[in-house]
């Protein structure tokens, strides 16, 4: 996520080091180096202009503080503006109405159907409402099985009728009946095109009169640029809409949708979409992507992932195994496979400061883990309780068993040892105290 532009930015303040003050020389080398940034991530030219000067004016003449250097300053300054530039504070979504009726749009391959089963599981795992889905797409092919199949992974309810090709009547019959049905959110899933047309627009505004909706929102693929800006721009200017989606922000983005997209519309990012799996959809907060993008990484963000993703009684259970030297590998395994449901593996290890810009270069497969619950599937249920088992002929069955090397067992068997020391070591003095402030969080 923003690797490229991390690193042009960590590059331009490398200008500072070894200076003992801002001075207009210096800072004008650096900015010119930061805008380059801004421009080759595809940020729009006004707004990257804009920004460097506003990063200038307050960078002059400011001393080093005690704590700070150059460089350190003029990040911290920058950090703030790129805080600003995507909106300064975290924006939530109106729930207030019965049914709170969010109204999808935009372009064909945006994501929106995703995003809306996305949506649907949030609010059922945050907010606890009993959300429903509103098929509304009813001319590309496969849209509305594509909803059903959404719907049932999430496990929401759906309102579809493959007969009706209106679809006002069909989202205002959804609303309909969402009410009878005891239904607190209502999510309209509307269709899209290849491009901003004249069809297109005139019947997400039909919807939108129709329904009149607590929330719009326009999803976008932050992989299309300014293109994505620009799109918003238009549907913004018809439907003015609520806050801004941006999905694929996993993928090879160079982050000019996220940075300019605020400025053009002055609308809110509200949520992001970071991987495929149905999880992976964070709420935006400008300051936490800010750090980000300038290496700082996100610790709580990281936190806030484990706490939703791992499971506080079966922690207990593990917390006594290990004070009892009980812990196996089934234990093992079933920690790997609460860390899976945390997300994109590269994009956890961005969340550790300084590990970023480290990894930025190296590919991160998200399957490694299956070749370690393979050789673990290849022990028996002794072995896996109680680890001590394993010798050299167990260990050349259990690589042949998964397909592996035995030097590959070797390896997994000592990650397994170092794990099971780790958290003991994490069970007694700051150990204890840390996973008692990360649990603070909550």
């Amino acid at each position: 996520m923003f690797d490229n532009l991390s690193g042009k930015l960590d590059k331009a303040f490398q200008v500072l080091k070894g200076h003992g003050k801002i001075t207009e020389i210096n800072v004008a080398e650096t900015l010119k180096e930061v805008r380059r940034a801004l421009l080759d991530a595809d940020v729009n030219f006004k707004i990257a202009k804009d920004f460097t000067k506003r990063v200038k004016e307050k960078a002059l003449g400011q001393e080093v503080l005690t704590t700070l250097n150059p460089g350190q300053l003029l990040v911290k300054i920058v950090k703030d503006e790129l805080t600003e530039l995507m909106g300064g504070e975290v924006a939530g979504v109106n729930l207030s109405s019965k049914p709170s009726v969010i109204l999808m749009s935009g372009l064909q391959g945006s994501g929106k159907t995703t995003f809306s089963g996305k949506l649907a599981l949030h609010l059922k795992n945050k907010k606890s409402k009993n959300p429903l889905l509103v098929a509304c797409d009813v001319y590309r092919p496969a849209a509305i099985d594509q909803l059903t199949i959404v719907a049932d992974q999430v496990g929401a309810a759906i309102y579809k009728d493959t007969e009706e090709k209106n679809p006002v009547k069909i989202a205002q019959a959804g609303i309909a009946y969402a009410k009878a049905n005891k239904h607190d959110v209502v999510i309209v899933d509307t269709a899209g095109r290849l491009a901003v047309d004249e069809v297109l627009m005139k019947e997400i505004s039909e919807i939108h009169k129709a329904v009149n909706p607590d929330e719009t929102l326009f999803v976008v693929d932050s992989m299309t640029g300014q293109d994505a800006v620009n799109t918003a721009k238009a549907f913004n200017d018809l439907l003015n809409f609520d806050g801004v989606i941006l999905t694929k922000l996993d993928g090879d983005t160079r982050g000019g949708a996220a940075l300019s997209i605020k400025t053009v519309v002055n609308k809110p990012i509200k949520f992001i979409g970071t991987g495929e799996k149905m999880e992976a959809l964070d709420v935006f907060y400008p300051d936490r992507m800010a750090d980000r993008i300038l290496g700082m990484g996100d610790v709580v963000s990281l936190v806030e992932r484990a706490q939703e993703q791992f499971d506080q009684e079966e922690a207990r259970k593990i917390s006594k195994k290990i004070a009892k030297n009980q812990f196996g590998f089934d234990d093992f395994l079933s920690q790997i496979q609460q860390v899976k449901k945390m997300g994109n593996m590269k994009d956890l290890m961005g969340m550790i400061p300084g590990v970023g810009k480290a990894i930025k270069d190296v590919d991160i497969d998200d399957d490694a883990f299956k070749y370690i619950e393979a050789m673990i599937g290849s022990m028996t249920p002794k072995e896996r309780s109680n680890p001590d088992l394993l010798n050299m002929n167990r260990k050349k069955r259990i690589a042949k068993g998964s397909g592996r090397d035995l030097s590959e067992v070797n390896q997994m068997v000592k990650q397994f040892h170092q794990m099971s020391k780790m958290m003991k070591m994490m069970q007694g003095g700051k150990g204890k105290q840390m996973m008692q402030m990360m649990q603070g969080l909550r």
